[in-house]
């Protein structure tokens, strides 16, 4: 019996999450290590024939909640502290999110896209966490999973399952926060989903960072794949 369109679709786009002056050595207030490593690689993929490219960029208002700027003494020290947020359309309900440093703040050099990568190949950017009230890991919802204009300049999912993707390749900063959470919505919105690991760095490299958040992608059927694997040779393969 001759496979069905399903078992054989394959048309794939490439997230490039969050590659922005503020998250990379050496002046970003928010530095990943190895933030800039990543570029080169970035870039070739950039060169494949994926059906849709799409960067994402934080780009936050000045008084922005996860800011340390936006909190009183003594809950206010970034990386230590944390705040508890409401959701604006259910007071009810709460979410804690860590307090950074000010970051990607809208109209400055830190929320740009670092010059390393080749911009002129996106078919998109998606501008998120534009909402001063909301925290906005992932690019398709913020933390209590509702998407609104006010929060991202884009309906990401609308926008690939409008183009007809099928498959969602995953790269950029950071692994344990942006790209995971990323990821993780894009396997709810239904996509077959890939986290490429050496085009990726994380706040915590560690089992208690990127670690973690391998775990839970993986149980939700999410594949962590490498640059020369047979997934990237695929996408190579297109006509």
């Amino acid at each position: 019996m001759a496979a069905s369109n399903a078992q054989v679709s394959f048309k794939p786009a490439l997230l490039v999450v969050d590659m922005q002056e503020d998250f990379c050595p050496p002046d970003g207030s928010l530095a990943i290590p190895g933030g800039r490593d990543i570029a080169p690689l970035i870039n070739t993929l950039l060169s494949m024939p994926f059906a849709l490219k799409v960067a994402t960029r934080d780009f936050h208002p000045q008084d922005h909640i996860s800011f340390h700027t936006s909190h009183a003494p003594p809950n206010n020290k970034p990386f230590e502290s944390s705040v508890n947020i409401h959701d604006p359309g259910n007071e009810s309900r709460t979410h804690e999110i860590p307090i950074w440093p000010v970051h990607c703040v809208q109209g400055t050099k830190g929320a740009d896209i670092i010059p390393e990568i080749d911009v002129s190949k996106f078919d998109m950017i998606v501008e998120k966490g534009r909402d001063k009230r909301l925290e906005m890991f992932s690019a398709f919802a913020d933390v209590f999973g509702n998407k609104s204009s006010e929060a991202a300049s884009i309906d990401l999912a609308d926008t690939l399952k409008d183009a007809g993707i099928t498959h969602v390749y995953v790269v950029g900063l950071a692994g344990d926060y942006c790209v995971g959470c990323t990821a993780i919505d894009a396997k709810k919105e239904g996509f077959e989903v890939y986290v490429i690991e050496d085009a990726t760095r994380s706040v915590d490299a560690g089992e208690r960072g990127w670690g973690e958040y391998k775990k839970k992608m993986e149980k939700m059927g999410i594949r962590i794949i490498r640059f020369d694997g047979p997934e990237v040779e695929r996408v190579k393969s297109r006509s």
